[in-house]
């Protein structure tokens, strides 16, 4: 028997969680000598207040519903892959070297040739540290933040020494030719009549994000290689007697963990920046760990966790402009959410499970 209601797990307990958080900011802000309801007023209004913030938001969230989908996968398999940052890094090498090498004639042509690039980058970033788990042992969590260095340094010499146009000093690819160009949201709900905050980086990614979650939904819960993924994760032994290989299993998440954070790329690299440049990821690989931890590991609470990133990103970013609150809080306020989804995640649930085991208690009395 639950300890406590399904509801309870996943949304009660995020809440908890995140408004514990938010409790703690508000009393550092208030330490430094600024008023956290000036704070939370300007974040809201800055990420949620009109077209232009929504478009960053949900920029950011496009990221992260990625980068999250990539870690629930692997973890449904008992597997923490903490290797996104380089996975996403390698789906953008595959981006530009796709784009760049043929003369495309519309974005509606490139866009599935790039799609298969990033995923087949990020799925080869991941198959090594798959592999020497399955069959060496090596702890994947160990691999994959390794491997995240070393993409680091892979992009960082092909930028300078392959990719880098003649005579640019910057460190970064050529354009990607205009054909290639993604549309933006602004531009197609104009189509429509609807008036979208322009110059905002949100395009066509979010909607191939947001059905990605489906995909992924109907692949662990819905089809068998799924359930072998999901009783894999459960148990080992119990998966071995059932006749699932866990060498395959290993690999198979895997691939499917790094293709989803390679496509990462298709929004930064093919639909933002429109060239393969420096440090592209931003971080992105790490966030979806939290935010993975804070959707219970479903693609539904993974697209709600990416919005709220999304939304502490963007707000984050006009608390830093508008207010005397220094950037480096912002960093702390995310911290704080991340630490109390993840990290601290008993010390909610624990005393949740209490009180609904005894109101159950006290209704069969």
């Amino acid at each position: 028997m639950e300890k406590m209601p399904k509801w309870a797990d996943v949304i009660l307990t995020p809440l908890i969680s995140l408004l514990l958080a938010f409790a703690i900011s508000a009393l550092v802000i208030l330490a430094i000598g600024e008023s956290p309801y000036e704070a939370l007023k300007t974040m809201v209004t800055g990420a949620l207040g009109s077209s232009y913030g929504w478009g960053f938001t949900l920029y950011y969230a496009t990221n992260f519903i990625f980068t999250g989908l990539a870690v629930m996968v692997a973890y449904h398999a008992a597997l923490f892959n903490i290797g996104g940052e380089g996975q996403a890094a390698m789906g953008g090498l595959g981006v530009a070297l796709v784009l760049l090498a043929f003369p495309w004639p519309h974005w509606g042509i490139a866009l599935p040739a790039a799609m298969v690039g990033a995923a087949l980058f990020g799925a080869a970033w991941a198959l090594i540290p798959a592999w020497l788990q399955a069959r060496r042992g090596s702890h994947i969590v160990i691999t994959t933040i390794m491997f995240n260095f070393i993409a680091a340094a892979v992009l960082n010499y092909l930028l300078v020494n392959v990719l880098r146009p003649v005579g640019s000093m910057d460190p970064a690819s050529a354009r990607f030719p205009a054909e290639t160009h993604l549309p933006k949201i602004s531009e197609m709900l104009a189509q429509v009549g609807i008036a979208w905050g322009r110059n905002t980086p949100v395009n066509i990614t979010f909607l191939i994000a947001v059905a990605a979650c489906v995909l992924v939904w109907l692949l662990i819960w819905r089809t068998r290689l799924g359930f072998e993924i999901r009783a894999f994760g459960k148990s080992e032994p119990g998966a071995l007697y059932a006749g699932i290989s866990p060498v395959r299993i290993t690999v198979i998440a895997m691939l499917i963990s790094g293709a989803l954070a390679g496509l990462m790329a298709i929004n930064n690299v093919m639909g933002e920046a429109e060239r393969l440049v420096l440090n592209n990821v931003e971080g992105a690989g790490f966030i979806g760990i939290a935010v993975a931890l804070m959707g219970r590991n479903h693609p539904f609470g993974v697209l709600l966790a990416a919005l709220l990133f999304g939304f502490l990103y963007q707000g984050g970013g006009e608390l830093a402009l508008w207010t005397q609150i220094p950037r480096e809080l912002i960093v702390v306020i995310q911290a704080l959410v991340i630490l109390f989804t993840g990290a601290l995640d008993n010390m909610v649930r624990m005393p949740l499970e209490r009180v609904f085991m005894a109101l159950r208690r006290k209704r069969g009395a």
